[in-house]
């Protein structure tokens, strides 16, 4: 049985015509699938003559395999307009936005980019080509951005896929991987991958973390991350293929700190609205980690220039960070010489991942160490990257943003903190529960409703035993002036009653006397600075006075005027070593 090639109308001649079939054209010619050319074959006689030209012989040139412009687009970023073309290959239909810019030049990387999705292009014909894009002027308009995620529009944007609306397409800005790829299916993803996380809190709360970042623009919360700290071989890597399996491929869309931070905003950028995995810290440079950290909690990239000095437009997003190290931000950051900064510290929370039950698991469902581990590999690697998608489909269905606040705020209610910094951590645990539990409810999870707040209430209950109660600033300068005290005690400081003077103490930090049966420092100005590296001379004074460090002093000052060995006096700050230890400053 053979199919009959349907006769097309004759076309308006000269024209441009696509077709993504066979046809027969007006003279019972058969053209393969393509855009054409209709016209006229050119005779010598066309150049003495304008009379009718229906009589001439017609030619039918083909320029290309089918590609049909099928909207004109608006970049939302940056207002720059493009063509959505529909691309007809041998492997099936695809979509790509041309850039109008192209046609300033000869349009080269553009076919080039065309001829690697599978179109076929005349060689002789590239001009035409070109041209035929040129002259098209549909009707149908269409917004797109270069970033995925929320859009102005509300909708949510995806490589290949826009959630809650046909008129808004993602636009690719170069030939990078798509970080958003599908592979298995949802239910095989809940059998043998979401179900293996029930009753493991760091698995759990990867899985929070990956689908959280849709949630943090609605309900207020700022970005951010945990870090996953613990042994090597300890199971945090699984962790992170779990949570990358949200969104996409685990072994494409993880990332790694070793990058400079501006590779860091690009891949913050690429994700943004979902989740940046970052694998082992101690990749990243020490020197920049702190910085790094901050940079990617504020969701704004460093401002450059072009060649024409002009400002091009600063990267941006809005996700939590999913970390891991054997080390954590601090320590790593003080490999590098730099003091630690309590607000880095906040902005990526420890989270412990290397002590629990068996490691970073708690609970391994009847299966020894090693076989959990490698099963959860493989079943990442065959089923993701289909309920951060389905995630968002029904959160947009449900369409119930005040219900949506309401129930933040009643989970937000349960993380109890008695200061500002801990409510920020206590925030991102909460939207990390909050996410946990609207899959449940959605069915996106097969696990009981409430498990995911447990876990998120015990993790962050885990980090604020180990950090303690009070402002974070305060606890570092508290560590940082004690470690002073450990290292150089004994070596900067001597004794302040003894009138014989020391010639021996190289950069004298200051002196020590006895009171009451134990050592008080007496810290000079400059040493009081350099111990509380990175902090203001007032706030280590507010540090120490809010914890009672600061022992004798005269009226109205924070200071004791002290005589001192071999003649002089001076004034001195004296820190009771023992309130700054109860105060958490000593290990």
């Amino acid at each position: 049985m053979t199919c009959e090639i349907p006769t097309i109308r004759p076309p308006e001649r000269p024209c441009w015509c696509v077709y993504e079939h066979w046809v027969t054209n007006e003279k019972g010619r058969k053209l393969r699938p393509g855009v054409y050319w209709h016209g006229f074959k050119r005779t010598a006689a066309d150049d003495e003559t304008d009379d009718d030209k229906t009589d001439r012989p017609i030619t039918d040139e083909w320029i290309a395999s089918p590609v049909t412009v099928v909207a004109r687009t608006t970049n939302s970023d940056d207002g720059s307009e493009g063509r959505l073309l529909r691309l007809v290959t041998e492997s099936g239909i695809k979509e790509w936005i041309i850039p109008m810019e192209v046609f300033g030049g000869s349009g080269e990387d553009a076919r080039r980019q065309l001829f690697g999705m599978g179109v076929i292009i005349a060689l002789k014909k590239r001009g035409a080509f070109m041209e035929y894009l040129l002259e098209q002027r549909p009707a149908e308009v269409f917004a797109t951005t270069c970033r995925p995620g929320w859009h102005e529009s509300g909708a949510f944007v995806l490589p290949g896929r826009t959630i809650g609306s046909d008129k808004v397409r993602y636009q690719a800005s170069g030939k990078g991987q798509n970080l958003f790829s599908l592979r298995g299916d949802l239910e095989g993803w809940k059998t043998e991958v979401a179900a293996k996380c029930e009753g493991n809190p760091v698995l759990t709360l990867a899985i929070g973390c990956a689908l959280a970042g849709p949630l943090l623009s609605l309900v207020g919360v700022l970005g951010g991350g945990v870090h996953l700290v613990g042994d090597s071989s300890s199971g945090k890597s699984l962790a992170q293929l779990i949570g990358s399996s949200v969104w996409g491929d685990p072994g494409i869309f993880a990332a790694s700190w070793d990058m400079t931070k501006g590779g860091l905003e690009i891949e913050a950028s690429s994700r943004n609205d979902t989740m940046l995995p970052l694998d082992e810290i101690k990749r990243a440079d020490p020197k920049r980690v702190q910085e790094m950290a901050y940079s990617l909690a504020n969701g704004q990239g460093k401002g450059t220039m072009t060649r024409e000095r002009e400002g091009r437009a600063k990267l941006s997003w809005r996700l939590l960070a999913l970390s891991s190290g054997e080390r954590s931000l601090s320590e790593h950051a003080s490999i590098g010489g730099n003091a630690a900064h309590a607000g880095a510290e906040l902005r990526m929370v420890d989270v412990n991942a290397g002590t629990r039950t068996h490691r970073a698991f708690d609970e391994l469902h009847g299966l020894a160490g090693a076989d959990f581990h490698r099963l959860l590999t493989v079943a990442v690697g065959t089923h993701h990257g289909h309920i951060g998608p389905a995630f968002v489909e029904k959160l947009l269905a449900s369409d119930d943003r005040p219900g949506l606040l309401e129930d933040f705020a009643r989970i937000r209610a349960s993380f109890i903190e008695d200061n500002a910094q801990a409510g920020r951590v206590a925030d991102r645990f909460a939207v990390i529960a909050l996410a946990g539990e609207m899959a449940i409810t959605y069915s996106l999870l097969p696990w009981a409703q409430g498990s995911a707040i447990a876990d998120c209430q015990l993790l962050y209950g885990e980090w604020l035993s180990r950090v303690g109660s009070g402002n974070a600033e305060d606890r570092q300068i508290l560590s940082s002036v004690s470690d002073f005290i450990a290292k150089h005690g004994d070596s900067r400081f001597t004794n302040v009653n003894d009138q014989t003077p020391d010639t021996k103490v190289h950069n004298r930090a200051g002196f020590w006397e006895l009171s009451m049966g134990k050592r008080l420092y007496l810290f000079n100005k400059p040493a009081l600075i350099e111990a509380a590296h990175g902090y203001g001379f007032n706030r280590v004074i507010k540090a120490l006075e809010g914890a009672g460090a600061l022992g004798r002093r005269d009226i109205g000052r924070n200071t004791k005027n002290y005589r001192l060995p071999g003649g002089g006096q001076a004034r001195l700050h004296v820190v009771d070593q023992e309130a700054l230890d109860m105060e958490g400053g000593g290990a």
